[in-house]
């Protein structure tokens, strides 16, 4: 038997399965339990900078939304890998070995998919006119689970 959502078919198992409409705000964290979601419509949804959406033990992905002028602000995971997905607005990301030396920069925008590996200074700026809208997996996990920062503020406020 399966579930029919538009554009998506899903086996029907007994996990949660996250019905249509979404919730307008992700303030959960769902793992480390099996969960399905549109990743995009709840990208595009968030309005927190920052939101674990769902964490395990070797895996997480949290939810960011930029201002426009905001950036992640420059940070360096020395023992995690990290994947960022563009789903709204412009950006410029930089990345470098060292803090004072960010020899790669790029403009991404909708559908950019950027990787970052451990141990490298990295940092994306918001350079559009509306909120950059962004999910990104870690792995292995780098905030607690459950994690929100409605600001960017919060979030350095937190460290």
């Amino acid at each position: 038997m399966y579930y029919y959502y538009p554009h998506y078919v899903y086996p029907m198992y007994p996990y949660p399965i996250m019905p249509y409409p979404l919730p307008r705000e992700y303030t959960e964290d769902y793992g480390p339990n099996p969960f399905v979601i549109q990743i995009e419509e709840a990208t595009k949804r968030n309005n927190m900078f920052r939101t674990t959406l769902w964490t395990g033990p070797h895996l997480q992905v949290t939810l960011m939304s930029l201002r426009v002028g905001e950036d992640i602000g420059l940070e360096i995971h020395p023992g995690v890998d990290q994947f960022l997905r563009i789903e709204q607005g412009e950006g410029i990301v930089r990345m470098g070995k060292k803090k004072n030396e960010l020899t790669f920069e790029r403009r991404v925008g909708d559908g950019s998919a950027i990787f970052v590996p451990a141990g490298t200074w990295h940092n994306v700026i918001n350079i559009g006119n509306v909120p950059l809208k962004l999910y990104s997996i870690y792995a292995p996990p780098q905030h607690p689970a459950g994690t929100v920062h409605p600001t960017k503020a919060d979030a350095l406020a937190a460290e």
